[in-house]
C-alpha cells in the first residue's frame, strides 16, 4: 500500500445491490485503496451494508460516512458500531455528522434542532458508551439511564462531517477527524484554520485532528453523461440550506439558480448551473483524478475520499472503472 492512502465512498444513490457494493469493496481492498466509506441517504442501511464488507475483506478500513446524529440514539449507535469492530478489529470509523432538515425532519420526522449541541452531545455519550462505561444521561437531546455495552469496550475514530464554520470548531475540539465534503482545494487551508483554532482553545493538538475530504468523481468511459449527473448533484446539494454556503465560492450565479429552484422551476435552475461550478467541486476523468488528489494532498487533506458515482442511476461500470483509475494512483 502507498504512503499516500486513498479512500472512496460507495455510490448509495445509485440503485446498486448490496452485493454489488460489496464486491466492489473487495476489489478495492485488492486495488490498495486504504479506507472505503457508506454513507446513508434512502437507500442501503449503513451497518448492514458495512457488516456485509467487513465479512468479505480483512485489511480495508470500513467507516459510516455519515450516520446522522439524529436517527439513531447514541446507545444503539455504540452497539452498531462495537459490532462492526468485534467482526473487523482496527478496521472501524465512525462518520458522525447533523445531516439536514430534509432527512431528519421531512424523512424521519425529527427535530433539526440545535446541530452543534446535538452533536456534541451525541459524540459524548458514543464515545463513553464504546469505551464501557455505564450511561446516566439526562439532557437536552438524549436521555439514557443505566445503559452498558454488553461488547468488549472499543477505540473507534469518530470523524465528524462538518461544512460550516462552527461545525468545523467543534470538530477540532472533539473529533478525531474534520470530515470535509463540497470544499475545492483553495477552500481547505481556511477551514484547517478554523479547525485548528478550536482544538488549541480547548487544549489539543492540531495535528491530532486529521483532514479528511471527499469528493465526487467518474473515471468511467461515459463523462458527457457522468457529467450531467455531477450537475444534477451539486443543484441538489446546493440547494439544501445546510450545505448551501459551501458553493458560494465556485457557484458565481448561484442566487440566481436559488430563485429558480425556489420558484419550483428544476429545469431552468439545472440549464444555469456552469460547467466550472461542477468542475470546481468534482473531478471527472483519470487525468482530472489524479490531479484532484494530489492538489487535496498539497493543500494538507490527509485522506482524499473518492465519492464513487455513476453516468446514471443503475451504472455499475462507472464506479468500478474509477477504482480501477485510483489504483493505479495508489500502486507504490
Amino acid at each position: 500500500m502507498t504512503d499516500s492512502p486513498v479512500a472512496i465512498t460507495m455510490p448509495v444513490e445509485d440503485g446498486l445491490s448490496i452485493g454489488w457494493l460489496t464486491d466492489l469493496v473487495v476489489h478495492a481492498e485488492q486495488s490498495g485503496i486504504d479506507t472505503a466509506l457508506v454513507g446513508e441517504v434512502a437507500g442501503p442501511e449503513v451497518f448492514a451494508t458495512l457488516g456485509a464488507m467487513a465479512a468479505r475483506t480483512e485489511r480495508i478500513r470500513l467507516g459510516s460516512g455519515i450516520v446522522a446524529a439524529y436517527t439513531r440514539s447514541p446507545a444503539l449507535t455504540a452497539m452498531g458500531f462495537a459490532t462492526l469492530a468485534s467482526l473487523a478489529p482496527g478496521r472501524v470509523i465512525a462518520g458522525i455528522g447533523a445531516s439536514s432538515p430534509i432527512v431528519v425532519g421531512r424523512w424521519h420526522g425529527g427535530d433539526f434542532e440545535q446541530p452543534l449541541a446535538t452533536v456534541r452531545e451525541f459524540i459524548g455519550l458514543l464515545r463513553a458508551a464504546l469505551a464501557g462505561e455505564k450511561l446516566n444521561h439526562d439532557g437536552p437531546r438524549f436521555r439514557s439511564k443505566g445503559f452498558h455495552l454488553d461488547l468488549p469496550g472499543v477505540e473507534v475514530p469518530i470523524w465528524l462531517g462538518a461544512i460550516n464554520p462552527r461545525m468545523l470548531a467543534v470538530a477540532g475540539e472533539i473529533a478525531d477527524a474534520v470530515f470535509m465534503t463540497w470544499c475545492p482545494p483553495s477552500e481547505v487551508a481556511p477551514k484547517q484554520e478554523i479547525v485548528n483554532a478550536a482544538a488549541t482553545e480547548v487544549g489539543r493538538n492540531p495535528s491530532d485532528v486529521a483532514t479528511v475530504l471527499s469528493f465526487w468523481a467518474y473515471a468511467g468511459p461515459d463523462p458527457e453523461q457522468a457529467l450531467e449527473r455531477m450537475r444534477r448533484q451539486v443543484l441538489a446539494y446546493s440547494m439544501v440550506p445546510t450545505h448551501q454556503p459551501a458553493f458560494v465560492g465556485t457557484f458565481n450565479n448561484l442566487p440566481e439558480v436559488a430563485e429558480a429552484w425556489q420558484k419550483g422551476d428544476r429545469a431552468k435552475a439545472l440549464s444555469l448551473v456552469p460547467d466550472e461550478a461542477v468542475m470546481a467541486q468534482c473531478a471527472l476523468g483519470p487525468d482530472m483524478l489524479a490531479e484532484r488528489i494530489a492538489a487535496y494532498r498539497d493543500a494538507g487533506v490527509d485522506l482524499p475520499i473518492v465519492l464513487l458515482t455513476g453516468a446514471h442511476i443503475g451504472d455499475d461500470i462507472g464506479p468500478q472503472a474509477t477504482v480501477d483509475a485510483l489504483s493505479a494512483i495508489v500502486a507504490p
